[in-house]
């Protein structure tokens, strides 16, 4: 009887001594997860959060303003471009119409100075070539210069001749030699043209 007693105790104080280390170990989880939520605590998060969208910010700005960039020089490259077609275009104009304008004088010679013995049909036609001639180029532009009756003009009139005449006023253009022409406002080629000089300033030019 003794014997089976002292055996149930020592069977209790290892079950009891199990179960205490059963619970000591099961105990010991629960701590080490505190001290690891307490490395990551909330603050730190926000933290790392409010600084990772502070660089996507930044990042977005700098990509917009390299969008813009890239927009603007784009946008000039197109008004370049475009300027240099239109000059490209003018200057053609130009050329091509500079080298029509004797054309168009032989056309002024022969309608003003009209010979007798040639039937009026034929100076009729001769119109309608250089009328239809004249709207082409008009419409790429072309636009005659004032000259008789109007006041000299140096920056659109090129005198050849002066004169003396009361009865026009002083630096008036009396007499147009050769038709001046402008191209889209600008000066293609001046008018040759003879002014009048009254008696007064002749005088004075004489003394000089």
């Amino acid at each position: 009887m003794e014997g089976e007693m002292e055996l149930s105790i020592n069977a209790n104080v290892g079950a009891g001594a199990g179960s205490a280390n059963n619970e000591e170990g099961v105990g010991a989880v629960p701590g080490m997860s505190l001290q690891a939520a307490s490395a990551h605590s909330p603050t730190a998060d926000v933290a790392e959060l409010t600084a990772t969208i502070q660089r996507l910010q930044a990042e977005k700005k700098d990509l917009y303003d390299r969008l813009l960039r890239r927009q603007a020089e784009l946008e000039n490259l197109r008004k370049r471009m475009q300027r240099e077609k239109e000059e490209f275009l003018q200057h053609a104009d130009a050329d091509l119409i500079r080298a029509l304008l004797p054309t168009l004088d032989g056309f002024d010679r022969a309608l003003k100075h009209r010979d007798p013995r040639v039937p009026e049909e034929f100076y009729k036609g001769m119109e309608l070539i250089y009328q239809g001639l004249f709207d082409v180029l008009k419409r790429r532009g072309l636009e005659p210069i004032a000259a008789v009756g109007q006041t000299f003009d140096p920056h659109l009139h090129q005198a050849v001749g002066t004169v003396e005449d009361e009865q026009h006023r002083d630096q008036e253009i009396v007499e147009e030699l050769l038709r001046g022409y402008k191209l889209k406002h600008r000066l293609l080629r001046p008018s040759m043209v003879k002014v009048a000089v009254t008696t007064k300033r002749n005088n004075l030019l004489s003394r000089r």
